[in-house]
């Protein structure tokens, strides 16, 4: 039976190949959560930043505009 300690090593290491795939399968789901969070924030801070400097375009060319009256 020398062929024994070859598949029980084989066996380990598959169960071994096995655990570390779960593992990293979750972090990468976690990670993926995280990603998606931090893209939402970010566009939604970015689209405030837009809003704001839109408004502040109106404002100013109001503010430019010379009165139609005068």
């Amino acid at each position: 039976m020398p062929y024994l300690p070859t598949i029980v090593l084989a066996a380990a290491g598959l169960l071994l190949l096995v655990v570390l795939l779960v593992r990293t399968t979750r972090v990468l789901r976690g990670f993926k959560q995280t990603a998606s969070m931090v893209a939402t924030n970010t566009q939604d801070r970015a689209g405030l930043i837009r809003a704001r400097a839109a408004g502040l375009r109106v404002a100013f060319a109001q503010r430019r505009r010379k009165p139609e009256n005068q």
